[in-house]
């Protein structure tokens, strides 16, 4: 069987999860590179080689959106996997067509390729889009199982904005550990709310590895959506 060329569009989060999670170590594919939209800063740079693994030596590019079908076309890239939120069905769909007649496949892995299972009861806080309340809820059910005796773990979704392989798990317990992990004013807005409830916040690139050292002190795992992801 030949190995897909794969392109992944994305905005510094779930892109970065599915090619975690499902391509890094599959044989089948090829990650040629990522594109990036929303999120300035990250078009231009490459995904570390700290973080893809030994399959990708060198890293993995990343390119502005706006160079899909220029990528498809010099990259002979074979599929091409949508992997961002925060966008409109037509805003979706017309993606689809421009990668359809460049010839490749247009994408969308389903759960079951990338969830991760947890050893913790999970409760997940996710909504359509951002600005819809989300946060506040997550505070409230850490303040009700505090209340309760349970030792609540809040995984933020990602906000990869600086030093990805040095972001890959984070672990935010003092409002120092802000200082200390050069966070964005958005991040500090998200963080620093749950820390002074002495609410311990994980986040960062890498999941897998953040789900593992966050079930060692969590009894509950609250997973903060952040948008719809």
């Amino acid at each position: 069987m030949a190995v897909e060329r794969v392109l992944i569009l994305g905005a510094a989060g779930r892109d970065f999860h599915c090619f975690n999670t499902y391509f890094r170590d599959n044989p089948h594919y090829e990650v040629i590179a990522f594109t990036a939209t929303q999120i300035p800063g990250i078009a231009g740079r490459r995904y570390p080689p700290a973080l893809s693994g030994s399959r990708y030596a060198d890293g993995i590019p990343i390119y502005p959106e706006d160079q899909l079908e220029a990528l498809i076309r010099s990259e002979r890239i074979n599929q091409v996997v949508f992997a961002y939120s925060d966008v409109g069905h037509l805003a979706v769909m017309h993606l689809a067509s421009c990668v359809l007649a460049c010839g490749a496949d247009f994408r969308l892995l389903g759960p079951e390729h990338t969830f991760l299972t947890s050893t913790r009861p999970v409760i997940s806080v996710c909504a359509v889009r951002t600005g819809c309340g989300k946060g506040m809820v997550v505070r409230r059910l850490a303040s009700l199982l505090r209340a309760r005796g349970r030792q609540p773990v809040v995984i933020r979704h990602p906000m990869p904005y600086g030093d990805l392989a040095k972001q890959a798990v984070q672990r935010f317990a003092v409002l120092e550990d802000c200082d200390r992990y050069e966070c964005t004013i958005e991040e500090r807005e998200e963080y620093e709310q749950h820390i002074r409830a002495g609410v311990v916040v994980y986040a960062g690139v890498d999941y897998e590895r953040i789900l593992r050292a966050a079930e060692q002190e969590a009894q509950v795992i609250l997973w903060d959506g952040d948008n719809n992801d």
